[in-house]
């Protein structure tokens, strides 16, 4: 029996790679799709991108015709390449080293020799195409962008790399991808799926009819419209007001955690990202170091967050019970909290909980964060318990929003302080700075933005999100998810009554709407900078925290002004403006509005360190710029004294 098992095992085993060979060469011949068959040629037919619009329904970005020539450097034969040339306004050295290029790609596949060719070009070309044996035109569409605005959020469509048609099967030579925003982002249900046909060619290499009668042929399925949660008017009137300023502004709709606006300046239109002229756009925007108008600072840029961040040192103080609404702190413009310590404050007299907020007293915050800390006797397990009722609004880790960029921030712990200070003691009165948002915490726009829809919730969030909704689809299950904090919901009732009278009689009066209940908060954080080699304390940045209205909210936002001074300033009158454009769609504070769009803060960021070759070199020619829709990153400062 086992003379027979093996030699049984074998014939078996053979019989059956027969089998599995025969099948695969003559009965399915699917595989001959996938070699390089000199019979076959193959040709895709692209979708169009789906549509995206936002959350009325209005259209924001469309699509347009494009036409790409592609070449296939083997079935290249007997051209006139100095006409080809002259056709297409390239040089003769242009076309060999495309040639070049295309044959290390493959001599046998088609490869892109000159993209995005626009209607009249393609016209000019295609009457003489049949003299260029080799070369062909492949249709695509590009973007055909609504508004010149929102370039953050859609983010822009690039041909893809080598590298990433080596990691995706889905993708050839040639084929456009999105990048950043909600191209990126949305890539897979906005891109849709490409046609294939395969065509028979003769020895001559002519094209004698379908393959096998088109079995195998697909047709294109235009990719998915979505819609945004972004409001379109929202967004543009926060990038006009942004006009000549650096910095960021983030609303949300606290019930939902959808993005309403999202705001990063300076920025450009997205237009100027299509097209032939696309490669060099993008370098000039690249390479403008100073302005980095490709830097989403609504996203990307950490900050500290400056008194905002004493609602969140009150609420620990309540929940931990080292404090209530009647505990009071005297404040005499600062308090002593170690012999030859001071912390400087605006304030005078006693303060509680309530006008602690409205007037932003630093000695009120900065004794409850001592508290705080003192309640567990200065113990690593003190920083840690604070730390951790701040973390559980979100703060200092990614969100988990639906855009491919972001930054953490950070909330430091006992592990940052022990690498900071090896042997200290972690007495509370050395870092007592955290209570204000001037220590080692750090915050981004969009972490502000939800810090306040959480507030305005009275204690928990969605993930922050930007899709509304996919034609055909269902969104992340996780953007319906509430995250609550550790705070219990009793004491965020005292915190938003102090909120509430930032507007009516704190540090935010001049910027009340009327009949619109806002409550906010008032920031202005210290900006340091290395100048020479030398640490140098610029203007501070203006912060301003809000939402409205008080009963029911609707709206929460967070607008950060790179170097504007005072929080009531500049950044207070946009977020007034703002929840009255989102709440109302018309602005009765006008006073606010003029004064906003005529403020420039150019000189300031000027005397950060000038502007950028690049800026100044597209300054000097405004006609082009405008023509080519290219805008100019703007500065800012100016040298009106703080109110």
């Amino acid at each position: 029996m086992r003379k027979v098992l093996l030699p049984s095992l074998i014939i078996i085993a053979a019989c059956l790679l027969l089998l599995r060979i025969f099948y695969l060469q003559i009965i399915d011949d699917s595989l001959k799709l996938k070699s390089d068959n000199n019979a076959i040629k193959i040709k895709y037919d692209y979708p169009e991108r789906g549509y995206i619009y936002d959350r009325n329904g209005k259209l924001l970005v469309a699509n347009q015709p494009s036409y790409d020539i592609m070449v296939i450097p083997r079935d290249i034969k007997n051209i006139d390449t100095l006409e080809f040339c002259q056709l297409l306004n390239i040089t003769k050295e242009d076309f060999l080293e495309k040639i070049a290029k295309a044959k290390v790609y493959s001599p046998r596949l088609p490869s892109v020799f000159l993209p995005q060719l626009n209607k009249m070009e393609f016209a000019a070309f295609q009457e003489k195409i049949r003299k260029f044996e080799g070369f062909y035109f492949q249709k695509r569409s590009l973007r055909d962008y609504q508004v010149n605005f929102g370039a953050n959020i859609f983010g822009f469509i690039t041909q893809v790399n080598e590298k990433l048609i080596a990691k995706n099967p889905y993708y050839n030579s040639g084929d456009l991808i999105g990048k950043q925003g909600v191209e990126e982002s949305y890539e897979e249900v906005l891109r849709g799926i490409k046609g294939v046909k395969y065509f028979q060619k003769d020895k001559f290499n002519r094209e004698i009819g379908s393959f096998k009668e088109g079995k195998y042929d697909t047709i294109a399925v235009q990719g998915e419209d979505i819609n945004l949660t972004i409001d379109a008017e929202l967004q543009k009137y926060g990038e006009e007001l942004m006009i000549n300023k650096r910095g960021g502004i983030v609303a949300i709709e606290p019930k939902t955690g959808e993005i309403l606006a999202l705001v990063t300046a300076p920025s450009y239109d997205p237009a100027i990202l299509v097209g032939r002229q696309r490669s060099k756009n993008y370098t000039l925007l690249y390479r403008d170091s100073i302005a980095k108008p490709l830097f989403d600072r609504s996203l990307l840029a950490e900050y500290a967050p400056g008194s905002p961040f004493k609602i969140l040192t009150g609420l620990v103080g309540l929940q931990e019970g080292v404090i209530n609404e009647q505990t009071t702190f005297m404040c005499h413009h600062g308090f002593s909290y170690a012999p030859g310590r001071f912390m400087k404050c605006h304030g005078f007299g006693p303060h509680q909980l309530h006008n602690g907020i409205a007037l932003s007293c630093n000695a009120y915050f900065g004794n409850v964060y001592l508290r705080i800390i003192g309640k567990y006797a200065s113990t690593p397990y003190a920083v840690d318990v604070w730390s951790n009722h701040v973390k559980s609004f979100g703060l200092g880790q990614f969100m988990g929003y639906d855009l491919p960029t972001g930054k953490k921030g950070k909330v430091p712990t006992s592990k940052t302080y022990k690498k900071m200070y090896p042997g200290w003691g972690y007495s509370g009165k050395t870092i007592v700075s955290n209570s204000i948002g001037q220590g080692e915490v750090v915050m981004t726009p969009i972490q502000l933005a939800n810090m306040m829809a959480t507030v305005a919730n009275e204690g928990y969030y969605y993930t922050p999100h930007i899709i509304r909704k996919i034609k055909g689809e269902k969104i992340d299950p996780k953007f319906t998810k509430k995250h609550y904090t550790t705070i219990d919901k009793k004491y965020f009732a005292p915190m938003i009554s102090g909120l509430f009278d930032v507007y009516n009689m704190g540090t935010a009066s001049g910027l009340r709407v009327e009949g619109i209940d806002i409550c906010g908060k008032t920031g202005t954080a210290e900006n340091f900078a290395k100048i020479g080699g030398k640490r140098v304390q610029l203007e501070d940045h203006s912060i301003f925290v809000a939402f409205a209205p008080k009963d029911n909210p609707k709206i929460a936002i967070a607008v950060m002004i790179e170097n504007g001074g005072y929080g009531a300033t500049i950044a207070g009158p946009i977020a007034s403006l703002m929840i009255e454009k989102y709440l109302r769609h018309k602005i009765t504070r006008t006073d606010l509005e003029k004064r906003t769009l005529e403020r420039s803060l150019q000189s300031r960021y000027a005397i950060l360190g000038g502007l950028s070759d690049v800026v100044l070199k597209e300054m000097r020619i405004k006609d082009s710029i405008a023509k080519s829709k290219i805008i100019v990153p703007k500065v800012k400062i100016d040298t009106t004294k703080r109110n």
